[in-house]
């Protein structure tokens, strides 16, 4: 199923790898209008040619700039006239154990997980309520969903994402503007790679090896939600490897 994506305007934060990038192919493949944001603008580049996307498709953003973020959104909407749908995936998975202290990973991970997704949901919103339509798609985790040691701070940042959607549902009902939290499990991304504890990071990394599926998972559970008619509103989605025990 892939109708009611043709056409769409789509802004995607963290859009330079992993499960951003493999959404953007395959929104592209669908007929969407694309605009990327990430930190790295190199690689961005280089997908929205690959796309055929134009390089103005592609527009560095740090989702912890506030400003940065709505730029990034303004710049769709003055471009393709209007926002359809705001894709905020840009997150990062330094576990430890809290007794590690690891503060500047906890800054972090809030900053990118939980403000980087208010952020984006501050620049769509106006938007979307004066056109009276839209679609925002928040990435939480099976960690919003379960905990375990090592994982507090990054599971804490993903139950806050999938209440903070829970409570926008609520909110922009009278506005006709969807809303759908994705929580995934082990997907081949460069997650572990922001681990800052190399004994973690190597228990991950060989978690991953034996457990996780590819990007395009994700990418097809965004066209499942995306693809719905306008009166269907699919507001959660938990998937894991069918391996994956936790």
């Amino acid at each position: 199923m892939s109708d009611n994506i043709q056409g769409k305007v789509v802004v995607i934060t963290g859009a330079s790898s992993g499960l951003g990038e493999a959404t953007a192919r395959r929104l592209s493949a669908e007929g969407a209008k694309l605009v990327l944001g990430a930190r790295r603008l190199d690689r961005l580049l280089a997908l929205a040619t690959e796309l055929n996307l134009g390089a103005d498709a592609a527009m560095k953003t740090d989702v912890t700039n506030s400003g940065q973020v709505k730029a990034l959104v303004d710049h769709a909407v003055g471009k393709h006239g209007r926002i359809d749908v705001i894709l905020n995936n840009a997150g990062l998975m330094p576990h430890s154990l809290l007794e590690r202290g690891k503060v500047e990973d906890w800054d972090r991970m809030i900053d990118v997980n939980l403000k980087g997704v208010l952020y984006g949901i501050a620049a769509a919103l106006p938007h979307m309520k004066a056109q009276k339509s839209g679609h925002i798609i928040n990435v939480s985790s099976v960690a919003g969903h379960k905990v375990r040691p090592g994982s507090a701070v990054y599971a804490a940042t993903k139950v806050a994402v999938r209440m903070l959607s829970e409570g926008l549902r609520q909110e922009v009902k009278p506005y006709n503007i969807r809303t759908t939290v994705i929580s995934p499990g082990a997907v081949d991304s460069e997650l572990a790679d922001s681990v800052t504890e190399p004994d973690v990071a190597k228990g991950i990394r060989d978690f991953y090896a034996a457990n996780a599926i590819s990007t395009d998972s994700f990418a097809r559970m965004v066209v499942f939600a995306m693809s719905q008619p306008e009166d269907v509103d699919i507001n959660e989605i938990l998937f894991r490897p069918t391996v994956q025990e936790l």
